[in-house]
């Protein structure tokens, strides 16, 4: 039941950048943002790569950089709240009242806890059962419980169960969304005989009128016209590359092969690399 605990490093653009372990329960549910207005910027196992990684893009995002790194809040958080989980033949129960256990059991990922139906552990496999079936101590509102058989027949005996691409599919959505968004700008393209009939040159033009629409967004600060003027951008700029061979995906990815290992600083609100 060992599992490796995942780090997501999140933009929200034009807000911030930042590390969760979930994606759903922390921006979604918490920061109340869709997963449209969400991209994912990297994630690992490793902490000390993530940590790093948030104050890097931080910086060159032209963000606030957190004075303290990831890890060192995560570790902080978990010696302040670890929770000692009382396990008898029939039950566990958490130190904790109900509407508070699922960010107590955040807080406690990885954590292990003996029982007579054998070790049990609170991972991304088993957050969200614990919550749903967990119930209200009758004897303290302030403890919860969940019954060990229960548990047992669930993640340790039933074998045929795949949590795993359960938790791929919750998590790679925000992936998902993004290749489908420029499968449909091609389709819509070729629909309507833009790739028949245009050519890499008027799709250069056409991304030069829509960045004038852009920078006149900016100097008018006018938020809905920025937005659009965006996205007329990266239309284009995916029929672009098609016309040109090549996809705007590995575009980008080429390009952020060079930049993640890119350094330097900001000067008067730019990135500017190291020589």
């Amino acid at each position: 039941m060992d599992d490796k605990i995942e780090y997501f490093l999140y933009h929200i653009p034009g807000k911030k950048i930042g590390v969760t372990r979930d994606l759903i329960s922390r921006v979604v549910d918490q920061q109340g943002y869709n997963l449209d207005e969400i991209e994912v910027l990297d994630q690992s196992s490793d902490i000390d790569y993530i940590s790093d990684r948030e104050l890097e893009l931080q910086q060159s995002y032209g963000y606030r950089v957190d004075r303290q790194k990831y890890k060192d809040l995560y570790i902080n958080k978990i010696k302040l709240n670890t929770m000692k989980i009382n396990a008898t033949e029939q039950t566990s129960t958490f130190p904790v009242p109900l509407s508070k256990l699922k960010g107590r059991l955040m807080d406690e990922m990885g954590k292990e806890w003996e029982t007579l139906y054998g070790k049990f552990q609170v991972s991304k496999h088993t957050l969200d059962w614990l919550v749903k079936n967990a119930r209200t101590s009758m004897y303290d509102a302030n403890r919860c419980y969940i019954y060990n058989k229960a548990f047992f027949e669930k993640f340790v005996n039933a074998k045929k169960d795949d949590y795993n691409e359960y938790l791929k599919q919750k998590f790679n959505q925000q992936a998902e969304a993004n290749e489908n968004r420029f499968d449909k700008i091609r389709d819509w393209a070729s629909n309507r005989g833009l790739y028949d009939k245009g050519d890499t040159k008027t799709q250069f033009a056409k991304l030069m009128e829509e960045s004038g629409e852009l920078a006149r967004a900016v100097l008018k600060d006018d938020k809905p016209e920025f937005v659009d003027a965006i996205g007329d951008m990266v239309v284009v700029l995916t029929n672009l590359a098609y016309l040109g061979g090549t996809s705007i995906e590995h575009c980008i990815d080429s390009a952020y092969e060079v930049i993640r290992k890119r350094s330097g600083k900001m000067v008067n609100g730019t990135f500017v690399k190291n020589d």
